[in-house]
């Protein structure tokens, strides 16, 4: 408590904790479209349940590893080199997070550009084990989990100011999550258009791990250019719907 009251009178502190709690929530959207996607392929019943149950192992990820911040600062030492690159443990989860991204999002575009069988229901893979969805969903949790945390750690040295601004991003995707997830069902090629997200996240992830920084900036920027470019398309399709119904009526 004592070193947590100087904090509540410092601006530089406030400063700090407002542009964590963005960086905290923008650095989530990568996990809560890779949630949502996972969790679709459910059943109705266990949709809910397994995004909470995902954001709620990402929140307890990130408080955990903040329990070891001195450790996970640690996973930034090279612990081996190959060809004059040193490689640290933190390289090696990005890279291993970011091809595991490739092969998910790669093996989703396959399944959804199959054909519905003869039965008349979608393909083989439409569907996921609840088991199975919860270890893909804490894979991806990890990774992006001690990712946050470093980059957490990069902008303040107080671990109060960390918690609080994990709390308040996992809060924000507990509360998007399910319309979110609504949104990308009901409209099938956002489904697409967030694979080739997580596809160049994947590719981002192992960029970073190779040591080839990628400024985030460029990243969102080129994510948001898309999703509005998708939302024009959505308003067109819409009103031509609406164009449609009305001539026949």
């Amino acid at each position: 408590m004592d070193s947590i009251l100087p904090l509540l009178s410092d601006p530089t502190a406030w400063a700090a904790l407002a542009t964590l709690v963005v960086m905290e929530v923008v650095l989530g959207i990568d996990n809560l479209i890779f949630i949502s996607i996972i969790t679709n392929k459910l059943p109705p019943d266990q949709q809910t349940r397994a995004r909470r149950i995902g954001i709620g192992l990402a929140l307890i990820l990130r408080l955990g590893l903040l329990g070891t911040v001195a450790y996970i600062v640690a996973l930034t030492q090279p612990v081996f080199t190959v060809f004059d690159k040193a490689f640290s443990w933190r390289d090696l989860i990005l890279i291993g997070g970011g091809l595991f991204l490739l092969w998910k999002a790669t093996k989703e575009i396959h399944h959804t550009m199959e054909p519905e069988d003869k039965a008349g229901g979608v393909g083989k893979a439409a569907t996921l084990g609840f088991a199975a969805a919860i270890g893909q969903i804490l894979v991806l949790d990890l990774v992006f989990s001690i990712d946050s945390i470093i980059t957490a750690v990069g902008m303040t040295e107080h671990v109060p100011i960390m918690v609080v601004a994990v709390v308040t991003a996992v809060t924000v995707m507990l509360l998007a999550a399910d319309p979110l997830s609504r949104f990308i069902a009901a409209n099938p090629t956002v489904v697409m258009l967030a694979l080739g997200f997580l596809i160049m996240i994947g590719m981002t992830l192992i960029a970073e791990g190779f040591g080839a920084h990628v400024s985030k900036g460029y990243i969102y920027t080129a994510m948001a250019f898309s999703a509005g470019v998708e939302g024009l398309n959505i308003l067109a399709r819409r009103r031509r719907t609406k164009q449609a119904t009305a001539t026949r009526l």
